[in-house]
């Protein structure tokens, strides 16, 4: 996800941790190869806006409306898709979703794609104005993570770099259009472009967001803009929760600062409640860059972090490979996935560096007790075998049934593993692989439907940060697929024999 720090080769991890990491890289599997937007009132923009055509400076970010606007043509093309998949989906034919922009990635459906991100603007006039201004800088908006509810679909877009005029917006869930604007949520008035950003009351730059059960979206906030080129840090990391039925603000809290290190990057976060009000929330954040893990508790509004030899980047595994572009990246703790609350005796945290090509857990009955800070190092424990030489992988989400689904970043491709079974190559599975669509599966998230779908943002993030992407190529997709038809006959389908108790390695209950 990021540069190498230099201060990075003076860890030295546990010699048995990685002891056996070469044995395991023979024999890979051979598989793994509401629709008005709201506005600030003090939103203003100058009624002449000047484009100076003739510098070559601002050319660059000055796009022609009938490139980036929406066309009558395609118009009409759109709202007649869009008119059967409401139809169809009236009649129950259908789910609201089922209208891809295209099919090429079986079992995953398409929902969105794009060339370029553009969003929804008041007018014309505050597009022009943004774009000459440089608040809207198309080259520069990456969306990296999701979720999704009801009939909308989340979408996060860091302030990489400068240019990024909203770095939280929404999705209509129900498809029929290929490339859609993103509207920016709750409003403008909380983003960059049109917002204050200097009393951090707004939104800066959000990395990801979870839902929890009982309708509230929690939002990490890094407080950190031009990330890629020169980082400044404008407002504390922060979580900021919204209602999402009336889009309203709950509550923010900032990380205290004896959490937040040098160079900390918050990039990951899951929400674990078990009861009916939520009344029992704790959140789960994954410092990435200073590997760490902290706990938030919503009853008394508390912190803590955890420390671990597991959290931080495999050295063997800081060397990727993606199309021809290598880069190392030393990114410890990244993936998170909470096992469902009933499936063992205790819910697991499954966990791993973006670093790394294997996977640990903790219980959250650990985690959710903060007198278990310092104690607790024997709790967190690795899962089986290694996934092999380019096992690297990005964030992972686990279904109701307990299949564990994660990115696999240099393979093009989506893995699976029947949490209930051994962690061994011959029981975790490929279940898509595009070197065109796939490439670089950033998020993972499963819904909270009765009938799940997995769903997973790419955004060829690797070669967005080594230099400008194709602009007449397909970047960033958003894709969906049924979680029980994605694995189904795969040795992922829970439905099949488990192996044998002599065949798990595990200790107590936990399999």
């Amino acid at each position: 996800m990021a540069v190498s720090h230099q201060w990075f080769v003076q860890w030295a991890a546990p010699p048995v941790l990685f002891a056996d990491i070469t044995s395991q890289y023979n024999n890979v599997n051979d598989r793994w190869k509401n629709d008005v937007p709201k506005w600030s009132d003090s939103l203003e923009v100058p009624e002449q806006i000047v484009h100076r055509h003739n510098d070559s400076t601002n050319r660059e970010n000055m796009i022609d409306d009938n490139n980036y606007g929406l066309k009558t043509e395609k118009n009409n093309e759109r709202a007649h898709a869009a008119g059967i998949t409401l139809w169809l989906t009236m009649l129950g034919v259908m789910r609201a979703q089922s209208v891809p922009a295209d099919t090429d990635t079986p079992p995953f459906s398409t929902l969105y794609k794009w060339k370029h991100v553009d969003y929804e603007f008041p007018s014309p006039r505050h597009r022009r104005h943004a774009l000459s201004t440089g608040k809207y800088v198309p080259a520069n908006v990456l969306p990296l993570g999701l979720e999704v509810w009801g009939d909308r679909v989340w979408v996060t877009v860091p302030a990489w770099r400068r240019g990024v005029p909203a770095t939280l917006a929404t999705l209509p869930r129900e498809g029929g259009i290929v490339s859609p604007q993103l509207k920016p949520y709750p409003d403008w008035s909380f983003h960059a472009a049109f917002g204050d950003s200097k009393n951090c009351s707004g939104l800066t730059s959000v990395f990801r967001v979870n839902i929890d059960t009982c309708g509230r979206l929690w939002v990490l906030d890094s407080g950190q803009i031009d990330s890629q080129d020169n980082p400044k840090q404008l407002c504390p990391p922060s979580i900021v929760v919204f209602d999402i039925y009336t889009d309203k603000l709950i509550a923010r809290y900032p990380i205290p600062k004896q959490f937040v290190l040098q160079d900390s990057l918050f990039a990951n976060i899951i929400v674990d409640t078990r009861t009916p009000d939520c009344s029992d929330l704790h959140v789960y954040i994954a410092d990435t860059w200073r590997f760490g893990l902290l706990v938030f508790r919503l009853s008394d509004v508390r912190f803590w972090r955890f420390t671990n030899p597991l959290f931080f980047p495999d050295p063997l595994a800081s060397n990727f490979t993606l199309h021809g572009l290598n880069f190392q990246w030393t990114d410890g703790i990244f993936g998170l996935a909470l096992t469902p609350p009933d499936l063992f005796e205790e819910r697991l945290l499954f966990f791993h560096p973006m670093s790394s090509n294997r996977e640990f857990y903790v219980s959250t009955a650990i985690l959710r007790d903060p007198s278990r800070v310092s104690n607790s190092s024997s709790e967190f424990n690795l899962v089986g075998e290694s996934r092999g030489i380019h096992g690297q992988s990005s964030a992972s989400a686990v279904d109701k049934r307990g299949v564990l689904f994660y990115g696999l970043v240099t393979r093009d491709s989506i893995g699976c593993w029947d949490t209930r079974k051994p962690y061994k190559k011959k029981s975790i599975e490929v279940v898509a692989m595009n070197t065109e669509t796939l490439v670089f599966p950033n998020d993972i998230k499963v819904d909270q439907e009765e009938r799940q779908n997995l769903w997973v943002i790419s955004n060829r993030l690797p070669m967005f940060q080594a230099g400008p992407l194709d602009p007449d190529d397909y970047n960033f997709r958003i894709m969906y697929a049924d979680t029980a038809e994605a694995v189904r006959g795969t040795v992922c389908d829970p439905d099949l024999d488990l192996p044998s108790d002599s065949d798990i390695i595990h200790r107590g209950w936990l399999p």
